[in-house]
């Protein structure tokens, strides 16, 4: 047993099988790839990696399901699972997620390409220790009873980056009781015919449950979405679509690239918005426009009507097409209220069992933003075109 320090969990013990996972590369890319990426502009200690959550993942999960009563081997394939839940991940994790997903039709946790094709190492620790590859990626991207735990409503990946996530930006919000949450989780139902048990927290845990829903909710508005971050992130994925347009790399050797690597490529082959990105020389906001501001249409549009309104914008105000960035996010959600708790005895949705979820959704909703950007000196006329373009029915432009 291999002892780590962590700043968030103290020390996370490492069995033999997680030692030998961690010697990967696939692993050791990790400690190159910052799990905030660009919220780091806005919160400057806000640089651990996907690294360190990930052993912090691995932790809640072992101490999850010691409390599950499930078999040694689907323990083990659960520690693995949760240790390798992040190595899809390409540079700047989720801020290239979109690129690489409509390129491969993947997500960051779809990852059996990468355990049984792309990293035979990885594989071959995992089949030296008993385990199937294939099996822990089914894990990772929420199958079966328990891959919930790894990616789901009640997931120890959500767990343990709310309060990292809050203990390196600083602020209080993400704070939530971990070691209760971990402790109360239960495998229900299951009839050993096909239907898999479901996990959910025990009796007497609402308000656990919605602490977590709470957290994930402030975290939302003061970290995950704050405009700086936002408008980073819209550059970094234009100047991406840019890199990938120009160079021979393709996507499969992109999305294995770290931060540093893809920061310096940006630089030397997009210097336009690279080198904005590296002297956090950041475009400003034209528009900030609530959803009832905004036309329903414009509110679901996808990637090709943004970047069809980002033409026209442009084009009316005469600057070039990449001056011009529209970021529609996408409905607000709050994934963690289909997260199941018993009460009197019987599982429910957390939806139907608190009157909390009602309030964060409202709140959820007031928060939601359509965003125009472009560099200082066009933000009026980039302003007006927009709200024409976009048919927005008011707008303010609040200095970024």
């Amino acid at each position: 047993m291999k002892a780590i320090k962590d700043s968030v969990h103290g020390h996370v013990r490492l069995g033999d099988l997680a030692t030998e996972l961690v010697d990967t590369p696939a692993f050791q890319r990790l400690r190159h790839i910052k799990q905030l990426s660009t919220v780091r502009l806005v919160y400057p200690s806000a640089n651990h990696t996907r690294f360190e959550h990930s052993l912090g993942v691995y932790h809640l999960a072992r101490s999850a399901i010691e409390g599950l009563g499930v078999d040694a081997d689907t323990a083990a394939h659960v520690r693995a699972a949760a240790m390798l839940h992040d190595v899809g991940h390409g540079p700047y994790g989720h801020q290239t997620e979109g690129i690489i997903r409509r390129a491969t039709g993947r997500d960051h946790d779809d990852v059996g390409w990468l355990l049984t094709d792309a990293d035979r190492e990885v594989c071959r620790v995992l089949e030296r220790n008993g385990l199937d590859p294939e099996r822990a990626a089914e894990l990772i991207d929420g199958e079966g009873a328990l891959g919930p735990l790894v990616s789901g409503e009640l997931d120890v990946d959500r767990m343990d980056y709310l309060v990292r996530d809050a203990h390196h930006t600083g602020v209080p919000y993400g704070t939530v009781d971990t070691g209760r949450l971990v402790t109360e989780l239960r495998l229900v139902g299951g009839d050993g015919a096909g239907k898999s048990a479901d996990l959910v927290l025990d009796e007497g845990n609402v308000a656990t449950a919605e602490s977590l829903l709470v957290a994930r909710s402030l975290m939302n508005a003061v970290v995950y979405r704050h405009h700086v971050s936002r408008v980073a992130g819209a550059m970094l994925e234009r100047a991406c679509e840019r890199y990938l347009d120009r160079t021979e790399t393709d996507v499969e050797a992109f999305r294995r690239m770290a931060d540093h690597d893809l920061l310096v490529e940006l630089r030397e082959r997009v210097p336009a918005l690279g080198e904005r990105i590296e002297r956090r020389d950041l475009y400003k906001r034209a528009v900030w426009a609530g959803i009832d501001e905004v036309p329903a249409g414009a509110v679901d549009a996808g990637r090709a009507e943004e970047r069809a309104a980002e033409r026209e914008i442009a084009d009316a105000v005469g600057i070039d097409r990449d001056a011009v960035l529209v970021d529609i996010p996408s409905r607000p959600a709050l994934k963690e209220s289909g997260s199941a708790v018993v009460v009197d005895g019987v599982p429910q949705r957390l939806e139907d069992a608190s009157e909390l979820v009602t309030g964060l959704r409202a709140a959820e909703r007031r928060r939601w933003t359509l965003g125009v950007y472009c560099p200082a000196e066009h933000v009026d006329a980039v302003a007006a075109a927009a709200r024409e373009v976009l048919g927005l029915r008011a707008t303010g432009r609040p200095s970024a």
